[in-house]
């Protein structure tokens, strides 16, 4: 990498434009930046860093700081172009970080985000010109760093050397050496196999203890199922230990014992089931025979019991048979008993009814026939229809004197409204004039409403940028914390490819054999004989090996590519937000937002009674005026009512002479008219009752032929005798039921007696079924428990087998368990610097380190040396460390004039400088072979020098002009004035007022 050209725009003290020439500055291979403190020495390497990488290094990308320039006018944008060529591609670069700008309409600013431009030099067509790849801050950034081969803390180390780091490096102890180290050489992947293998001891250590106690849970299931069939005791389980080999050999002797002792048993119980077995089938015979033996003798008994019940029931079923004979003749005289009863009812009924009709009769009409109540009904009914003409009278005398009660109503109605109507024509004015003054203020809360509106929304949006932009924060660290796993495993992938295709080199003479042909001429000796021709060694590596191993490094670089790709949309998203946001943090936000809602919510709700205020002003008017209005007609009305009343006066009195002369002693028309109606209605019911007498009586007499008709029918001589033979339905039924089963049961007996078996049994002694019964039962339990018996035995022979087999599996399955926590525990403690094998307690990355070291040791001798004038050589120690120390990081200084060893932090303050320039020199080139041999042409030395005397500075610049033989430039940042007259190509920082400036002194002969 060599830089040609760097453009700063309001950058960090720069505030007009100003270009530093490296090509010019270059020419000598050592050029000096100087100018005094302050003035912008550092600000160059910054832009040089953020020109790459779009940060700066180090503690100068704290928050809340500023690259932009504060000399710079507004209206100018903080910019740094950046010319270099690397990869043998000549580029150029353009940041602008994310700045404020003026707006270009009204006042305030505006935020702008950040940008970038990549361009690459095109000079291979027709005219020479800058063609655009990128304005991608994600795809710049991959571009960058892919053709650098080191990320930004790696070329801050390596390119920029800072002094001050590497003089405490070589005073720290390991732990803070193994930080350093392991940032620029990225061995976090050796620490996470030391988690890995730690992570996996436990998790078989887990396993193998689950196991033994899977185990033991079975071995226990074992004697319970064994119960007390085997002496178990006799055998007891070691104790308990990750990975006992004793307890496979204790489990499987448990279970030889119980399942031997079960099939015994077992034995020992199937002969005595088969005993028992024919002693209670015996047993169970006789009880049945003894059971049908009784129950035939019962049955023989019965029998004889029910004959003789039967025989002294004769006289009783012939009483029986007659009344039923009796009972069947009345039942055909039942209708007309039952019709002449209905007949006799009715007329009792209607005579009743006409005496009492007759009875609210006149006097003169109680012995009156039919035609003449009919008469009598007609007159009245006349008389009554004569009084319509004086009930309309009488109600419209009603009606007067209802007219004349609203008349009354209205009229106080009408006086209590004016009253009222005056008092609030009385408060008018007052009236008005509230109203009038809420609608002012309603109106006022609106145009505040408004106000804080306008305001309001800007204020959400500030809100919820910042919130988005919190929340992208959180992303893009989680978003980080992928990239590293990302790069990780991409840089393990790119390891095993390129240790696999160095394996597969180192064996492709076996590959080339393979293809030999006898006879044939050697492609590469050209020999037709190949009397030994190479054989594959042991875990020889072939082209498909590499080709998986290479898709699958291309593979983590895609996964990584796209992560780095997310991240930086992330970042980007979350600029938006934060430009969006503002400078205000998300607390003072929200409290903003709160006052304005609480301020605008409240002027809303005054405002919301504008409408309300000016409606209710608007009715008050209309009904000040309808009031007024209504006054007046109020007034017209009272004198109308006056005159209606005096008309209702002469009508009322006219129509009351009438109705004198109608209604008679009666109190009204109304009452006269009900003594008619009443007078009507009792003669109307008199007559219907009446006839309704004759009719019964006419039918009663009917009755009473069919009855004596039926009677004789039926063969009785009387009526009376004919009522009493009639039985119930129910009392029939119940005697024919009683016939039925005298008839059944003396069927039943004459076929019982013609059972020879019973007469049989009932020759022969009693029967005894209990006692044989209970003999079974005894027998029958005994069965039982013998059954009981030989099951469980199988039960237990089953559980034991089912359970030996599992244990056997389950013992089995532990053995590679314990294979592999075993191996597992050994490399993790191994590679933890644990084990007793790892006699230096060196860790895995610790290790790595230790190797890397080593090399970066070797590498800054070959300066130190031409530095110390051959005196001092720097060496690698991984002397074991006391105490629980561990070891593998010393870095030790060899004094050759002395021959003694020594810890690095003896050195001097010029002697440190020495050493630590050469470590920085050294580890630059270390660190360059590790990112793919890339060439670094241009390396910046920032301070140190003014600790060395004038022969050790002359040695160092001789050192540092001996790298001109690798076809590299050094610039050398200090403040040492004997350098100004020592190197002649200088870049000075001019401090100013109105910021500072730089000049370019050119070497002599260089132009």
């Amino acid at each position: 990498m060599r830089l040609h050209r760097l453009r700063i725009t309001a950058f960090g003290p720069f505030a007009e434009p100003q270009e530093i020439d490296f090509d010019a500055l270059s020419g000598a291979g050592i050029f000096l930046l100087h100018g005094p403190t302050g003035a912008g020495k550092t600000s160059v390497l910054d832009a040089v860093c953020y020109a790459l990488y779009g940060s700066v290094p180090g503690s100068r990308q704290a928050p809340g700081t500023s690259l932009r320039s504060d000399h710079a006018a507004p209206g100018v944008p903080t910019e740094v172009t950046l010319e270099l060529t690397a990869g043998g591609r000549r580029l150029e670069i353009t940041r602008r970080p994310e700045q404020d700008r003026p707006k270009k309409r009204g006042n305030g600013t505006t935020k702008d985000k950040a940008q970038s431009w990549l361009r690459e030099y095109d000079g291979t067509g027709e005219g020479e010109r800058w063609r655009a790849l990128s304005r991608s801050h994600q795809e710049i950034g991959e571009e960058i760093e892919h053709l650098l081969g080191m990320s930004r803390e790696q070329f801050c180390q390596v390119v920029l050397l800072p002094q001050g780091e590497f003089a405490r490096f070589l005073r720290a102890d390991e732990v803070a050496r193994g930080r350093l180290l392991g940032r620029l050489f990225d061995t976090r992947r050796f620490a996470a196999v030391e988690t890995l293998l730690g992570d996996r001891r436990r998790t078989a250590e887990a396993k193998v203890r689950a196991g033994d106690e899977q185990v033991l849970h079975t071995a226990q299931r074992l004697a319970q199922a064994a119960g007390d069939c085997a002496d178990l005791r006799a055998w007891p389980l070691p104790r308990h230990q990750p990975g006992d080999p004793g307890l496979a050999e204790a489990v499987r002797a448990w279970a030889a014992v119980a399942r031997s002792s079960a099939r015994e048993r077992l034995t020992v119980a199937e002969y005595a089931l088969a005993a028992v077995e024919g002693r209670h089938a015996a047993a169970r015979r006789a009880a049945e025979e003894a059971r049908e033996l009784d129950r035939l003798q019962r049955r023989h008994a019965e029998t004889t019991r029910r004959a003789a019940l039967l025989a002294e029931a004769a006289p009783e079923r012939e009483r029986v048979r007659a009344l039923l004979d009796r009972a069947r003749r009345g039942a055909l005289v039942a209708p007309a008993l039952e019709l002449r009863g209905a007949a006799a009812g009715a007329h009792m009924a209607a005579a009743h009814a006409e005496g009492v009709a007759r009875a609210e009769l006149p006097p003169v009409l109680a012995e009156a026939g039919t035609e003449q109540l009919a008469a009598e009904e007609q007159r009245l009914r006349e008389d009554l229809g004569a009084l319509g003409a004086a009930r309309r009278a009488e109600q419209r005398c009603a009606e007067i004197g209802r007219e004349r009660a609203n008349l009354e109503r209205e009229s106080r109605a009408a006086e209590e409204q004016q009253q009222e109507t005056a008092e609030w024509l009385g408060r008018w004015e007052a009236t008005r004039a509230a109203l009038a003054g809420r609608a002012d203020a309603a109106q006022q809360a609106a145009t505040l409403a408004e106000q804080l509106a306008g305001k309001l929304e800007p204020a959400r949006m500030h809100l919820h940028a910042a919130r988005r932009r919190d929340a992208l924060d959180a992303d893009a660290e989680r978003a980080s914390g992928e990239l590293l796993t990302a790069r990780e495993e991409s840089t393990a992938a790119r390891e095993h490819w390129l240790e696999l295709k160095e394996t597969r080199l180192r064996g492709i003479a076996a590959e080339l054999a393979a293809a030999l042909v006898a006879g044939e001429p050697c492609t590469v000796c050209g020999a037709a004989e190949h009397p030994a021709p190479a054989r594959p060694a042991p875990g020889h590596v072939d082209r498909a090996a590499e080709d998986a191993a290479h898709a699958r490094f291309e593979r983590a670089e895609e996964r990584r590519a796209e992560v780095e790709r997310r991240l930086a949309a992330v970042r980007e998203a979350r600029a938006e937000a934060a430009t969006a946001a503002g400078d205000a943090t998300t607390a003072e936000l929200l409290e903003l937002t709160s006052d304005l809602s609480t301020r605008h919510a409240a002027a809303h709700t005054a405002a919301a009674a504008l409408h309300s205020a000016r409606e209710q002003l608007a009715r008050a008017e209309r009904e000040h005026a309808v009031r007024s209005s209504d006054r007046l007609e109020a007034e017209v009305r009272a004198a109308g009512r006056t005159t209606r009343r005096e008309a209702l006066d002469q009508e009322q009195a006219s129509l009351e002479a009438e109705l004198a002369l109608v209604r008679g002693n009666a109190p009204s028309v109304a009452a006269r008219a009900g003594v008619l109606e009443d007078r009507v209605r009792m003669v109307a019911a008199a007559a219907a009752a009446l006839r309704r007498a004759e009719a019964t009586a006419a039918r009663l007499k009917e009755a009473d032929g069919q009855l004596a008709d039926a009677a004789f029918k039926a063969g009785f001589d009387t009526v009376a005798e004919a009522a009493d033979a009639v039985l119930p339905e129910y009392q029939r039924t119940d005697l024919q039921h009683r016939m039925d089963a005298w008839q059944a049961e003396e069927a039943m007996l004459a076929d019982r007696r013609g059972e020879q078996d019973t007469a049989a049994a009932a020759a022969l002694p009693p029967a005894d079924p209990g006692a044989a019964l209970a003999y079974a039962d005894r027998a029958a339990a005994v069965l039982r428990g013998a059954g009981s018996a030989v099951d469980a035995s199988r039960v237990r022979c089953t559980e034991l087998d089912r359970l030996s087999h599992q244990a056997e599996r389950e013992l089995r399955a532990l053995g590679p368990l314990r294979e592999e926590y075993d191996r597992v525990a050994r490399l993790a403690g191994l590679t933890a610097g644990t084990s007793a094998d790892n006699e230096r307690k060196m860790r895995l990355e610790a290790y790595v380190l230790a190797a890397r070291l080593e090399q970066v040791a070797a590498a800054a001798t070959v300066r130190l040396l031409r530095m110390s004038g051959g005196r001092y050589t720097l060496v690698h120690s991984d002397a074991k460390a006391s105490g629980r120390g561990r070891s593998g990081l010393g870095l030790h200084v060899v004094d050759a004039w002395t021959g003694s060893e020594r810890d690095t932090a003896t050195l001097s303050g010029g002697e440190t400088f020495f050493a630590s320039l050469a470590l920085a020199l050294g580890l630059a080139d270390v660190v360059t072979d590790e990112a793919g041999g890339m060439r670094l042409d241009t390396l910046f030395i920032d301070e140190g020098f003014g600790s060395l005397d004038d022969q050790a500075l002359d040695e160092v610049l001789d050192v540092l002009d001996s790298l001109r033989e690798r076809d590299r430039s050094v610039g050398i940042v200090s403040h040492v004035a004997d350098l100004r007259t020592r190197v002649q190509a200088q870049l000075e920082i001019v401090k100013q007022r109105g910021g500072s400036v730089v000049r370019h002194r050119a070497a002599a002969g260089t132009g």
